[in-house]
């Protein structure tokens, strides 16, 4: 029903915010992630929103980028996870990093998150791992932090591999890794360079 909120921000606290829309104050739960990009009380913004409607009550979620509806989504669709859980995970994770933690299996990551357990976070990466690439952008900023495997078979095997433990597909990293001339390139180098194509795709 709501897409976003475009509002003057009238009250912001650890779980939720108040958006002032033409007079009608929307409240929105949010994450630590949202809050911490939320502008000072008076001033305006802006919140992508999802309406969870239940027997007794309809709840609207607040959150500051796409990106991270798109993980709250993901979530919510896992069986066993609610948009507790999901708001709690997405305070715990940014979504580029909630990506990355996915595809690389961390699970233990994803148990930071109030409430959520070392079985629900097996259930999470196993029924998302195949999606998230395809939904969430990761940044260059937190690919880096990726370890490079260890060398056996070039910096192209290599920068491949890497790309792939982000959620790409085995075809989408060869045709990006394909395009770029590696006779200069460290595997982290091709790696940014890399995903800057497959971001732009």
């Amino acid at each position: 029903m709501f897409y976003y909120l475009n509002g003057m921000l009238a009250e912001a606290f650890s779980d939720f915010a108040v958006i002032d829309c033409g007079g009608v104050g929307y409240k929105c739960t949010i994450s630590f992630t949202t809050r911490s990009k939320l502008p000072e009380i008076g001033m305006n913004t802006k919140l992508f929103t999802y309406m969870n409607v239940r027997e007794d009550a309809v709840d609207l979620f607040g959150f500051a980028e796409l990106a991270e509806l798109d993980c709250f989504k993901l979530l919510i669709g896992v069986s066993g996870v609610g948009p507790k859980a999901a708001i709690a995970i997405l305070s715990e994770l940014s979504p580029d990093k909630f990506a990355l933690a996915v595809s690389k299996g961390d699970t233990k990551a994803l148990t930071r998150a109030a409430g959520v357990g070392a079985k629900l976070a097996s259930r999470v990466v196993l029924e998302l791992k195949d999606k998230v690439g395809k939904s969430v952008a990761v940044s260059e900023e937190t690919a880096e932090s990726i370890p490079a495997p260890v060398a056996d078979g070039g910096v192209f095997d290599d920068t491949v591999a890497s790309l792939m433990a982000l959620g790409y597909s085995r075809y989408q990293a060869e045709q990006a890794v394909q395009s770029l001339d590696l006779s200069a390139l460290s595997v982290e180098n091709a790696i940014r360079q890399a995903l800057k194509i497959l971001m732009k795709g």
